[in-house]
């Protein structure tokens, strides 16, 4: 695939999608998406509940570039994320 190809493919917004797992803490989900996505903690506590009652949930939306770093800043903390074009 071209370079331009690759470009345009990545054009638009996507978003990062967090998914329920068995080994992180309520407490450690939620000091992630504070630090990472910039929430407050009502609103993270929010995000770790859905994602513990619907297995998944968004939590972050940008351009690609920037969900690839937060989705890899999330990983690097023990979190199972996914990219997805919104």
């Amino acid at each position: 695939m071209s370079k331009k190809n690759l470009q345009t493919k990545k054009r638009g917004t996507y978003k990062v999608v967090m998914h329920n797992d068995n080994h992180n803490t309520f407490d450690h989900v939620i000091d992630c998406i504070m630090d990472i996505c910039g929430y407050n903690y009502l609103q993270a506590v929010q995000c770790a509940i859905l994602v513990h009652e619907a297995k998944r949930c968004s939590i972050f939306e940008d351009r690609y570039e920037e969900c690839e770093y937060a989705a890899r800043l999330l990983s690097k903390n023990g979190l199972t994320v996914t990219i997805e074009k919104c």
